[in-house]
């Protein structure tokens, strides 16, 4: 794996990851990454933890994704409506049988098109046909999955997608830190680097005991230090 360059950063790489990593991990602003830092003595503007978090968040991000195991082969699809600079738009958002976080599509619509374009492009980037895809009972996933000819992996019974329907609540949360996304660009950059970074540092924790948690914890930070080739 080629590492990322920090070449002509004033700031070495394990100040970078760290702020990245306290950005997107934890629902704080820029401006409450520039505070910590400083109370710890590195006097950092709000502004370069911004450009840190676009520059290098999306390297992170697709690197994580190279890493990571292959999928569960049930997926949870669910929509959200979110409003951005303005104007309503719809949050479309898929997750596997395990809370894993497979894609986020911000699109204007929410239509037959607009699955279409999120099915065809989970279909495409994780290389495998599902067993099963549940949804809500919105028609357009049906009329999506019928162009598709996977009609038949389709469930619609009710509550089975509170898994797609709760992995909205993180993102509810930053939205409010952050006064609602400013525009559609910037929402998706924010939430495809946000998924990546989430599914490596999520645990289950109360399904597991305090010394596995310390266990994955140990194992996870040995994973982002890879992935940002800062040892």
């Amino acid at each position: 794996m080629k590492k990322i360059s920090y070449h002509r950063h004033r700031f070495p790489p394990e100040i970078i990851k760290q702020a990245i990593w306290l950005y997107f991990r934890f629902t704080m602003s820029y401006r409450a990454v520039e505070e910590l830092l400083a109370q710890r003595g590195i006097d950092v503007s709000y502004e370069t933890v911004r450009r840190w978090a676009l520059k290098f968040g999306i390297d992170y991000a697709r690197r994580i994704k190279k890493r990571r195991p292959q999928s569960h082969t049930e997926w949870f699809l669910d929509e959200v409506f979110v409003k951005i600079g303005g104007k309503p738009m719809y949050l479309w958002r898929a997750v596997d049988g395990e809370g894993e976080v497979l894609d986020v599509l911000v699109q204007k619509r929410r239509n037959k098109k607009a699955a279409l374009k999120l099915l065809r492009k989970l279909l495409q980037s994780q290389g495998i046909l599902p067993t099963k895809i549940v949804t809500d009972k919105l028609r357009s996933y049906g009329a999506a999955l019928r162009d598709l000819n996977i009609k038949h992996l389709h469930d619609t019974t009710n509550r089975l997608n509170n898994r797609a329907e709760s992995s909205h609540v993180p993102i509810r949360r930053r939205e409010r830190k952050m006064q609602r996304f400013k525009s559609h660009k910037s929402a998706q950059i924010f939430l495809s680097i946000h998924g990546s970074i989430y599914n490596l540092f999520n645990t289950q924790r109360h399904l597991i005991s305090r010394k596995t948690l310390r266990q994955l914890r140990s194992i996870t930070m040995i994973e982002w230090n890879h992935v940002t080739n800062a040892a």
